[in-house]
């Protein structure tokens, strides 16, 4: 059996224009962070793991790691992490109750390794290599988990429109300029998500997990391909300017929480000044400045 390359298109994509842009989905295009979060990935997060009482606190440590820090739009399992080791068990109603978070060292010795495919798929193959009783349980559980989030997304995360001037962008992008998503995003969610708005065919390509990392994305569609300056990532998060940076790609932030004016300001003034040759240096900074004031490093009960 022959082994298919997912990334395979990326790899073949081929420029039409001489600008390039890469695209978030959730949080950035879509408001979509919130309610999978909140709705979808909280809830189970408690019952699987077993933070029933500090939930609460978890909430609150989810909120905190997955949607307004550094660490907001990273993989679900970093992040799962994160929060069990790190954030929940020094929350003050952990303490005022005394509760011992339980830990998974399995689960995240298997998130921590480099060499981790971070997905469902990922988890499956450990699953089949694991010969020690204890690791195969926790990754179990940890792909239960994963499994009945992205249930929980397909049953609830429906009907939300792209942000306000998001189609107005992608229209305006592609008159001048190839485009495609760049996501850490499965891929069914997203197709579905772009064709049912009608988005789907500002873009070239829909880039989810499947076709690698998002840093991967954009070597695959634009290394060797585009003129230096010419590369621009749109993201909501700090893993989206990292994927942009190690590909010496400009990077323009939606700010968390205000998304709309970001979009707005990128449809009426940045992305004319990315054309123009006028991104590059004092403006981007001036924005990437302003986006790390949106996402603090200490959550805050430890301010």
């Amino acid at each position: 059996m022959v082994d298919v390359d997912l990334a395979q298109p990326l790899k073949d994509f081929k420029p039409k224009h001489k600008f390039f842009v890469g695209i978030d989905s959730d949080g950035c295009a879509f408001d979509t962070m919130g309610i999978k979060q909140r709705e979808c990935f909280c809830p189970w997060l408690i019952a699987y793991f077993g933070l029933q009482p500090v939930a609460q606190g978890a909430r609150e440590c989810k909120d905190f790691a997955d949607l307004f820090s550094k660490t907001r739009g990273a993989n679900r399992h970093t992040t799962t992490k994160r929060i069990i080791s790190e954030l929940l068990p020094n929350h003050p109603m952990t303490r005022a109750r005394n509760f011992t978070v339980p830990q998974f060292p399995h689960y995240f010795a298997w998130v921590d390794d480099p060499n981790s495919l971070l997905s469902n798929d990922g988890l499956k193959q450990a699953i089949d290599k694991a010969t020690d009783s204890e690791v195969k349980e926790e990754l179990e559980l940890a792909l239960a988990w994963s499994e009945r989030v992205n249930w929980a997304i397909e049953e609830t995360v429906k009907d939300m429109p792209p942000f306000p001037f998001v189609r107005e962008s992608l229209e305006k992008i592609k008159r001048v300029a190839d485009a495609i998503v760049v996501s850490g995003t499965p891929r069914e969610a997203l197709g579905r998500e772009w064709e049912e708005h009608d988005i789907a065919k500002y873009v070239k390509i829909i880039a989810g997990q499947e076709m690698g990392k998002k840093t991967q994305h954009l070597v695959y569609a634009t290394k060797g391909k585009y003129e230096k300056d010419h590369v621009l990532m749109i993201g909501d998060a700090p893993g989206d300017m990292k994927a942009a940076k190690a590909n010496d790609a400009l990077f323009y932030p939606i700010n968390p929480g205000d998304e709309i004016e970001s979009w707005k300001r990128f449809h009426n003034e940045a992305f004319d000044k990315f054309l123009n040759g006028e991104y590059t240096g004092e403006y981007e900074e001036k924005v990437i400045a302003e986006f790390d004031t949106y996402l603090p490093e200490l959550p805050p009960w430890e301010r």
